[in-house]
C-alpha cells in the first residue's frame, strides 16, 4: 500500500481526486487542507512527514485568484513559490515522490503551435510569474519532482467556467464570451486519473521521471466555442455571442494561446487522453 499525501484537498483536483480514490485500491488517501497542513510553514510540513509514512505527495494547493494576485503578489509569491520550495526540499528529504500542478499561464501565449515542456516561459501575470518560479523551486531543489502543467481546469467541483456558463444560461437570455483566447479545457477528473497513473508508473517501472510535463484533455477550442458546447449538451435557450478579449478587460492578462503538446506524457506513461467535448458532457451528466 502506498500513501499519498494530498494538499489542496478542498479544491477542484483535491476533491476530483477524492472521486476517482476507489479506482486505486493500492493507494491510500491523506487529504489535507491549509487547516491540516499549512505548506508554507516548512516546520508544519516537516512535522506532518516526520510523524507518518508518506510515499507521495501531490500538491494541489495554490493562489488560483489570476486576477486577484495581480494586487495580492506576496501572498501568490508565498503559496505558489514558498510553500512549494517546503514541499519539495522536505519530499527530497523525506524521499517522497512530490507531483505539483502548474499551468499554461507560464506562457505568454503568442505561439502558433502547441507549447512543448521545451519552449520557453515568460509569464504576462503575477500568477503566472508566481506559478514559474514554483516549478523552478520544485525542480532546482529536487529533480525527481514531476511538474504536471494543465489549462482550463473546470469539473463539478468548486468554482470554474463550466459550472457558472450553466448557471448563468439558466438565468440570463444571453452571454458575451471572448472568443480569441484559445486552449483545451481540461476535466479534473481526467487529471486526476492521469496523475495517479503517472505514479503508478513511476513505482511499477523504477526510472529518472523527474521534469515538466504538459497535461490537458484532446483537442482545441475557444472560451466561446466551450461555452457553446455547454449551451448545446445542456438544452440552454441562452444566446452566446462572441467578443474580444478587449471588449472583456480583466486585471490579469490572459494567454491568447495555451494549447499544449501533450506527446511526452503520453509516450513516457502510456496515457490515452480523452477528447475535451466528450469529457465536457460526462461532468455536465455529473451535474
Amino acid at each position: 500500500m502506498k500513501n499519498i499525501l494530498v494538499t489542496g484537498a478542498n479544491g477542484q483536483l483535491g476533491q476530483a481526486l477524492k472521486k476517482i480514490a476507489a479506482d486505486f485500491p493500492a493507494f491510500s488517501f491523506i487529504y489535507t487542507d491549509f487547516n491540516e497542513l499549512d505548506i508554507t510553514s516548512e516546520e508544519a510540513v516537516r512535522n506532518f512527514l516526520t510523524g507518518q509514512e508518506i510515499h507521495a505527495c501531490i500538491n494541489c494547493a495554490a493562489y488560483t485568484a489570476v486576477d486577484k494576485a495581480e494586487s495580492d503578489e506576496e501572498l501568490a509569491f508565498k503559496l505558489n513559490f514558498e510553500a512549494v520550495l517546503n514541499l519539495a526540499t522536505l519530499a527530497m528529504e523525506h524521499k517522497v515522490q512530490l507531483v505539483h500542478i502548474s499551468t499554461d499561464y507560464v506562457f505568454d501565449g503568442k505561439s502558433n503551435r502547441p507549447y512543448t515542456e521545451t519552449d520557453s516561459a515568460d509569464p504576462e501575470s503575477i500568477y503566472g510569474s508566481s506559478k514559474l518560479r514554483g516549478e523552478a523551486a520544485a525542480i532546482g531543489t529536487n529533480p525527481d519532482t514531476i511538474v504536471i502543467r494543465t489549462s482550463w481546469l473546470y469539473s463539478e467541483f468548486g468554482v470554474n467556467f463550466a459550472k457558472r456558463m450553466r448557471e448563468l444560461m439558466q438565468e440570463k437570455e444571453s452571454l458575451n464570451v471572448v472568443f480569441d483566447q484559445a486552449g483545451t479545457p481540461t476535466y479534473a477528473v481526467d487529471l486526476s486519473r492521469a496523475i495517479l497513473n503517472v505514479l503508478t508508473k513511476v513505482w511499477d517501472v523504477p526510472g529518472n521521471y523527474g521534469g515538466v510535463y504538459h497535461y490537458s484533455n484532446e483537442g482545441v477550442t475557444s472560451w466561446y466555442d466551450f461555452a457553446v458546447a455547454i449551451k448545446e449538451l445542456t438544452g440552454a435557450s441562452c444566446k452566446v455571442f462572441p467578443i474580444t478579449s478587449d471588449q472583456y478587460p480583466t486585471p490579469a492578462k490572459r494567454p491568447a494561446y495555451s494549447v499544449f503538446n501533450k506527446g511526452k506524457i503520453k509516450t513516457t506513461f502510456g496515457l490515452e487522453i480523452p477528447y475535451w467535448k466528450d469529457s465536457l458532457r460526462v461532468c455536465l451528466k455529473n451535474l
